[in-house]
């Protein structure tokens, strides 16, 4: 039975959180084996078991919450129900607490059927009264092995006072009470003793550590619908491994502990105690991550981005993903048996993920960029955090789906309309939210779709901007879009045409300068002057090309770059996407992967962060200049550029170098390991973030981090990240993919999303957090839920799609 407390710290782990360990759904009863009052009564018909601490120290309590369908609540305050009783035999009618200590005598117990209780002593009862709670049949043995568990090394922790970590096996025993009988909770059978819990050797990730949303109605079933066969409640098994390819030298080699996420319990449970897991290199910048047991081979994996490695010293853990012959994902995790080992392990892994990624020996690189890859890549270390109070969440209207629908960029809707997509094959792919204006602007080949902001928080379709043309009438499709000037003028880039830039005229929707930058300078990217440039009367810009960041003056004769400003390197940078803060410093990113930080144009950086090797392909940066953010195509990058330390502490890296004993700390942002796996089991594909961007408004400080992948929107939570919160993002899944997002201006409250052929504005209280019922496809309801006319949208989304009628650009 206590074969799982050396896994205590990732039950324990997180201080910040309140609840430690939960089990989602059951039905409290109260039992009176020897009372008149009745044998067995039904206290909290839909609940969820809770194991939280307390400001005490060493001091735990047990919680039963009561879960309200929706409605419920209210009638129940209206004319008291059929359990105005039980409100009354309870002080607090939602929730009970106990304190966790041994005079309870709590236990579990796994019946004939499968049927799995916990119990404990009525302590204010009569003789014999006990409390049961019933799990639903879509709780595991493992998490319910997993609270006993927690459960007895809290009540050791009450007794002596310390930490549960310097018991022995001996000491917890004396909390078990598997001897003493559980009866049943129905007074339609007689009390009896049945067989203990069996424990399943699993790690219990998706609800260790985590704090539960607040209380609601659960699915206690699989989704229905889906297609893929692994949705079953088959257990998830490993599958076959791929040919080892010889190795010609060795990175790594350490013993582990192997486990493999299983989708149906959603726990990571035990394949092998003992492997031997092996980095190798097997070719010119191929490198293998092999895993053997005693009696069998495990795993044969490429190390290459797509393995998404997480490292967590707190748990001496690796977690990774693995792909089959058929690119269907698998989330392992290798526990290893000291720091030491997993030291060993990390650093061959990641020289071998460095190597591959930048095609550069990884002792060729600095000492502190080294430790700059490692730290990045390291799961964050739970601390101490002050108690915060979840957002509100509220549940979606749901709406019977009748069927896949058209509304067109049009004024008109028609009522026999269920065209999809314009007959020249052409989709959604950019999106530019206005900041003065309240406007939006998508992109759909050659034409540009106008979107109120309603002061309802709806869009409202405005005019559509039909044929986007050079002054010479070429008809193009805008590579990149940029408001400008007061949200009055848009700034495009022809693809075909990489050293011009075009200026159109938003008030009657037609191209009305060209700007050639430079003969010989390409421009590859551009971004505003300062973080606030679109809501000003500012002209000029920044531009960038492979090797050189220069200023664009539109007002300037003849060639448009300012070369005062422009500074060009000798060796190949490869810059791709650059932002700028409010007082209008700038930070430059590369698909090599590295980024520099500059307080002005045409001058050496003062900050140069090192790559990690996957290519930049967003970048965003607070207001403040204080977080970077950079996306690539499977994780986010948070960096804090505040100097902590030394001569220039309390300086951003963008106005002084960072010491040579100091440098940024990188927050490495992304879904874990088994998100990512019943993502791609889900969707087929593979994990591709869209560029990340946090929420933006003058006098507002950033709150969220939104960005996209497939059909998900994913956003991240700045104070529950900031505070170390595991998992701290939520997600949105529509049945399309998602083309662009970003947030409204001014707050972090409506996303607004561009998909195929729809655009939408969604309140940010529709995402979930991620489970397999939220990322799972059966749980949509035809993309956004509530469908809306083509006039005004609904508060849950405005729906749009672009039409085959070409309509007359009207000035808005």
């Amino acid at each position: 039975m206590f074969a799982l407390r050396n896994i205590g710290k990732l039950i324990f782990g997180d201080t910040s959180n309140e609840s430690m360990i939960e089990l989602p759904q059951g039905q409290l009863y109260l039992v009176r084996p020897l009372s008149p009052k009745g044998y067995s009564e039904l206290i909290f018909k839909d609940a969820a078991a809770r194991i939280r601490r307390t400001n005490q120290e060493f001091q735990y309590q047990l919680v039963i919450q009561r879960a309200y369908e929706e409605g419920e609540e209210e009638l129940l305050d209206d004319d008291g129900g059929e359990d105005a009783a039980i409100a009354a035999l309870s002080a607090d009618r939602d929730e009970k607490t106990f304190l966790l200590d041994e005079t309870l005598h709590f236990r579990t117990e796994i019946r004939e059927g499968g049927e799995k209780v916990l119990a404990w002593k009525d302590l204010s009862g009569d003789v014999g009264d006990l409390y049961e709670f019933v799990c639903d049949h879509s709780v595991n043995a493992s998490q319910v092995g997993l609270f006993e568990t927690t459960a007895i090394q809290c009540q050791y922790e009450r007794k002596y006072r310390r930490s549960h970590q310097q018991a022995t096996e001996e000491d917890l025993q004396q909390f078990s009470f598997e001897d003493q009988g559980i009866p049943s909770a129905s007074p339609l059978h007689s009390p009896t003793t049945l067989s203990p819990i069996s424990v399943m050797p699993s790690i219990d990730l998706a609800t260790a550590g985590n704090t539960p949303n607040k209380a609601m109605k659960r699915e206690s079933t699989p989704s229905k619908g889906s297609q893929v066969a692994r949705r079953d409640q088959t257990p998830t098994s490993a599958p076959p491994v791929a040919t080892h390819p010889e190795a010609l030298s060795t990175l790594a080699g350490e013993i582990a502990e192997l486990h493999l996420f299983d989708f149906v319990s959603q726990s990571f449970i035990m394949q092998d105690s003992e492997v031997k897991a092996t980095v190798t290199e097997v070719g010119k910048w191929q490198y293998w991550l092999q895993i053997t047991g005693k009696e069998k081979d495990w795993l044969g994996q490429k190390v290459e981005a797509d393995i998404n490695p997480v490292f967590n010293f707190e748990f001496l853990s690796f977690i990774f993903n693995a792909y089959d012959a058929e690119g269907s994902a698998y989330s392992w995790l290798l526990r290893f048996k000291d720091t030491d080992a997993l030291v060993r392990f990390q650093e061959g892994l990641m020289q071998a993920l460095w190597e591959q990624l930048n095609e550069i020996k990884w002792n060729k690189s600095k000492e502190d960029d080294r430790e700059y890859v490692l730290e990045a890549f390291n799961d964050l270390t739970m601390e101490d955090a002050p108690q915060e109070e979840e957002e509100e969440e509220y549940e979606e209207e749901e709406v019977e789906d009748d069927g896949q629908q058209s509304e067109h960029y049009d004024s008109d809707e028609e009522d026999d309309d269920v065209v999809t997509e314009d007959n020249d094959g052409n989709v959604n792919s950019q999106l530019a939210v206005g900041y003065k204006h309240d406007r939006s602007f998508v992109v759909r080949g050659s034409k540009i779709g106008v979107f109120k902001h309603t002061p309802n928080n709806n869009l409202e379709f405005s005019t559509n901007i039909s044929k986007v043309m050079t002054p010479g009438g070429k008809l193009f499709s805008p590579k990149k879009v940029m408001l400008h000037n007061e949200d009055a003028s848009m700034v495009l880039q022809n693809e075909s045409d990489p050293n011009s830039l075009y200026r159109m005229d938003l008030e009657y929707g037609k191209i009305v300068d060209e700007w050639k930058v430079h003969d010989d300078i390409e421009v590859n990217n551009f971004a505003p002057e300062n973080k606030f440039a679109q809501m000003t009367g500012e002209q000029t810009f920044l531009g960038i090309s492979r090797n050189a960041l220069y200023r664009v003056d539109p007002r300037l004769a003849g060639n448009k770059l300012v070369d005062s400003e422009l500074k060009q390197y000798v060796s190949k940078n490869d810059f791709s996407v650059a932002a700028t803060t409010e007082k209008g410093y700038i930070a430059v990113a590369s698909n090599k992967g590295d980024i520099r930080m500059f307080d002005r144009l045409g001058i050496n950086a003062k900050t140069h962060i090192p790559a990690l090797g996957d290519p930049i392909i967003g970048l965003d940066v607070s207001a403040d200049g204080r977080w970077l953010l950079a996306t690539t195509r499977t994780y986010l990058l948070l960096i804090d550029a505040l100097q902590k330390e030394g001569k220039n502490e309390g300086k951003l890296g963008f106005e002084k170098s960072f010491g040579k004993d100091s440098k940024p700390q990188p927050r490495r942002l992304g879904l874990s390991p088994s998100h990512v796996a019943t993502f791609q089991m889900e969707t087929g594909a593979p994990l591709s973030f869209k560029p990340a961007r946090f929420n933006i408004g003058e006098g507002i400080n950033e709150t969220s981090i939104i960005t996209a992948t497939g059909p998900f929107i994913v956003t991240w939570n700045m104070k529950k990240v900031l505070a170390n919160r595991k998992e701290p993002y939520s997600i949105k899944r529509y049945t399309d993919e998602v083309k662009a997002d970003n947030f409204q201006y001014g707050s972090d409250k409506n996303v607004i999303v561009a998909l195929p052929n729809e655009v939408n504005m969604v309140p940010k209280t529709q995402l979930r957090k991620p489970t397999r019922e939220s990322i799972a496809p059966a749980s949509l309801l035809g993309g956004s839920g509530r469908r809306s006319s083509g006039r005004v949208g609904t508060r849950d989304s405005a729906r749009y799609k672009l039409g085959k009628d070409d309509i007359v650009a009207s000035p808005y």
